[in-house]
């Protein structure tokens, strides 16, 4: 299934920011902004919620550290206890620094799985440009049309008033 999207190019950050704002107060859906580097702000003049990955990341490190000290007291207090200098085997203590390595390890490694997930990113994926210079200079701001009531004139003004260097409407594959 295709969609119709409105691409607007621009030079500066000050531009990308105030067509993003301007085009959330009329109501427009925004699909995506490419930017050469990150733009503060940008993510909450475009609506966008925020990041949901350290919460993603708290959890397995919540996890790995929980399956760890299972794991620890479970083979040396419970599978193979060995009496090593009349220590007990349930030592918590000893456990402490093994458990921080560990929830470090799955808390890193899950985040990276998890952003690759939710990017939809895949080993051999090829990457598409939306426009060529927006991983160099240029900053792009793409819009969805998602009705008939949608006026590609009037978003285009909307994008020339903030010094747009290139206004285009696409067709693109859903994803």
């Amino acid at each position: 299934m295709s969609r119709r999207v409105f691409l607007s190019v621009h030079e500066r950050e000050e531009d990308i920011l105030g067509v993003a704002r301007a085009a959330r107060r009329r109501g427009l859906k925004i699909v995506d902004i490419f930017a050469p580097y990150a733009v503060h702000g940008l993510d909450q003049a475009a609506g966008f919620r925020p990041s949901r990955l350290p919460i993603v990341c708290f959890l397995l490190g919540l996890l790995g550290a929980a399956f760890k000290v299972w794991f620890e007291f479970w083979t040396s207090a419970v599978d193979w206890p060995i009496n090593v200098g009349g220590k007990p085997w349930n030592s918590l203590p000893a456990f402490v620094p093994v458990t921080f390595e560990v929830m470090v390890l799955f808390a890193g490694v899950g985040t990276v799985i998890a952003l690759f997930i939710s990017a939809r990113l895949w080993p051999g994926k090829q990457a598409t440009a939306s426009f060529p210079g927006t991983t160099d200079d240029r900053f792009a701001l793409v819009i969805e049309e998602e009705d008939a009531a949608f006026d590609p004139g009037a978003v285009r003004r909307l994008c020339e008033q903030f010094n747009a260097v290139h206004v285009e409407e696409r067709e693109e594959e859903a994803v």
